[in-house]
């Protein structure tokens, strides 16, 4: 009887917790379930597509080039999604965009909420002065065009994949910073943050251990929200010809090159591309907001 009783205390504080309550509600969110869906799909897409394609992504069929060349979508010669202009397999291509849109805009968002998530807590915790100089700073970088410093970087550094990551990184944390320092200059004044403190616990080792765990929810909300404006980026400076290079390829460079031969009737060049970059933004706000509504102390 002790032990049943133990249990269902137990039970009540788990369900009483933030994280199981967050948990529950995110789950009964029909559009955030909805949107880790499409996530799944495009993942388990860019991860096995590649298995399933009958051509290589770098394979052109000039044996063929009168019939693969610009051919429209057909399993019977294995062009799935059907071919470019020069005989190249569509779904192939778009397996290899959607890796690489999504290494962006992962690789990307990481930098940026790493660098932001530091910054932001170091000027929140430390205050004064040095709070005045660190926002002062980024106060003048949001000033600055961010897409201009990045076309900037691209053409001075050189238009490799690296670099994109990167630049799309380190220009991306200002705000993270911001809204990581609100957070902290609440947490401060907290009476375990006071407690450490009082008891000659070193600032770095309280940022650490009581300040940076607390901020996991901000984080994570922000950071699923800012995948999807990497992604976008990306496609832009991509559709300019100035993000990845031949012969990788991205969603953005797919969408430009579909776009630039929409007169010619062949559709599906731009079609294909296009769906799987919608679907990848379409997911990655639906999940954002759900966990921004799960996350939300007054839905509590």
């Amino acid at each position: 009887m002790a032990s049943l009783a133990e249990a269902t205390s137990r039970e009540d504080v788990a369900g009483r917790s933030l994280w199981a309550d967050a948990r529950r509600r995110f789950f009964r969110n029909k559009a955030a379930i909805f949107g880790m869906g499409l996530l799944i799909f495009v993942v388990a897409f860019a991860l096995f597509g590649n298995w399933v394609a009958a051509w290589n992504n770098s394979d052109i069929d000039y044996n063929v080039m009168g019939d693969a060349a610009a051919s429209g979508p057909s399993f019977a010669n294995g062009h799935y999604f059907g071919a470019d202009d020069l005989g190249r397999d569509l779904f192939a291509r778009t397996v290899q965009g959607t890796q690489i849109s999504l290494l962006v805009g992962v690789i990307g968002t990481l930098i940026a909420v790493s660098v932001g998530t530091v910054y932001g807590a170091i000027s929140g915790y430390f205050g004064g002065r040095v709070d005045g100089i660190m926002m002062r700073l980024v106060d003048i970088l949001l000033a600055i065009p961010y897409m201009f410093v990045l076309i900037l970087l691209l053409v001075m550094y050189g238009r490799s994949i690296g670099m994109l990551f990167v630049g799309v990184g380190l220009i991306s944390w200002l705000e993270m910073a911001r809204i990581v320092r609100g957070q902290t200059l609440t947490l401060k004044n907290r009476e375990y943050v006071e407690a450490a403190r009082a008891i000659g616990v070193p600032a770095p080792t309280i940022i650490r251990r009581h300040i940076l765990p607390n901020l996991v929810g901000v984080v994570v909300v922000f950071a699923t929200l800012l995948v999807p404006l990497m992604i976008l980026t990306e496609s832009f400076i991509s559709f300019l010809g100035l993000g990845v290079q031949e012969p990788q390829t991205s969603l953005g460079a797919l969408i430009s090159e579909g776009a630039g031969t929409m007169s010619y009737g062949t559709l599906w060049q731009l079609a294909f591309p296009l769906f799987f970059f919608v679907i990848t933004l379409f997911g990655f706000y639906f999940v954002g907001d759900g966990l921004r509504d799960a996350l939300d102390p007054k839905e509590r």
